[in-house]
């Protein structure tokens, strides 16, 4: 399967790889409709369905190591007929503002993935049309699958009983480290 995907790809894959025997395709944000199109249309790959797709932040991938582009797409993709798996990713071209083409046009099941990679990351998909929240209410503040939003938030929801209503105020929290106390028992598992 991975020279089949190869060959119908030709140019738009950057690259194809095969670990575990699961192939990835990565290409770039421009081609990454196209060849999602290609994967789904080509008579040799026929991936008629989208089972999965999500947002990636690799700004700590590799303990901080990872030098390259920050967000990425990734689509999973399955042919019914071919009894295969392909997965499918593109990094966005700006870190700032990470854009990518809908692919809601070539499978609806695409429309609430998107979403939610909106939602959580704040990538946007150029040409999806209902691109809004689903997770987090409308009044959210940023994207909580970010690696630099804070674990405890910007905002806490309260009741106000004065008011008779819920309330945002400000976090409250004090941010603490806890180091886990590890115990460890002698001869644990056979082990000396």
């Amino acid at each position: 399967m991975r020279d089949a995907v190869t060959a119908a790809l030709g140019d738009k894959a950057k690259r194809v790889d095969l670990k575990h025997g699961e192939i990835t395709v990565t290409v770039t944000a421009q081609n990454y409709l196209e060849a999602c199109r290609i994967l789904r249309d080509a008579p040799e790959c026929a991936f008629e369905q989208l089972i999965d797709l999500c947002g990636v932040d690799y700004s700590e991938y590799k303990m901080g190591e990872w030098d390259g582009p920050r967000y990425a797409t990734v689509a999973h993709l399955l042919s019914v007929s071919r009894n295969q798996r392909v997965r499918v990713r593109a990094f966005a071209a700006d870190d700032e503002l990470p854009v990518f083409d809908s692919v809601t046009a070539l499978w609806s099941s695409a429309n609430w993935f998107e979403r939610e990679s909106f939602d959580l990351f704040g990538i946007i998909y150029e040409g999806h049309a209902d691109l809004r929240r689903i997770l987090t209410d409308y009044g959210f503040i940023g994207h909580p699958f970010r690696k630099d939003f804070p674990v405890s938030g910007h905002v806490e929801m309260i009741y106000d009983a004065e008011r008779k209503r819920v309330v945002y105020q400000p976090v409250t929290i004090e941010p603490r480290e806890i180091t886990p106390r590890i115990i460890r028992e002698e001869k644990y598992g056979g082990l000396q």
